[in-house]
């Protein structure tokens, strides 16, 4: 599969993600703060998401400056490997603060790779 019909994939998958964020915390921070199983749902996708991220292109990823792809690895890291100590609470502000931004250049991304195919000189 070529790099572009696999970022395709991953920012399919992306979005996918997100959609599933906002269909699990539709009920707002203080149910998502105190619901486990809310919580596990959501930081499971964002996990998935953050990997999704990290296997884009880089070329795709230099597209699109605005995105803070390091960070999102370093949160994905964070899930991964420090999940004893997660923060439900700024795990929240991301997703209040971080989500539509992320969507929208994943949207913008997907167009581009949706529109006309790059030459090959």
């Amino acid at each position: 599969m070529s790099a572009r019909n696999l970022d395709r994939v991953y920012l399919i998958h992306i979005l996918e993600c997100i959609d599933k964020v906002r269909r699990f915390t539709v009920d707002g921070r203080t149910y998502f703060l105190s619901d486990e199983k809310t919580q596990d749902a959501v930081v499971r996708n964002l996990q998935i998401m953050a990997e999704s991220t990290q296997r884009l292109s880089a070329n795709t990823k230099a597209q699109h400056p605005e995105v803070d792809w390091r960070g999102i690895g370093r949160f994905r890291n964070l899930v991964v490997h420090d999940y004893m100590v997660l923060d439900y609470i700024r795990i929240w502000g991301v997703i209040e603060s971080r989500l539509d931004p992320l969507e929208k250049a994943i949207r913008q991304a997907l167009a581009e790779l949706d529109g006309p195919p790059e030459s090959e000189d």
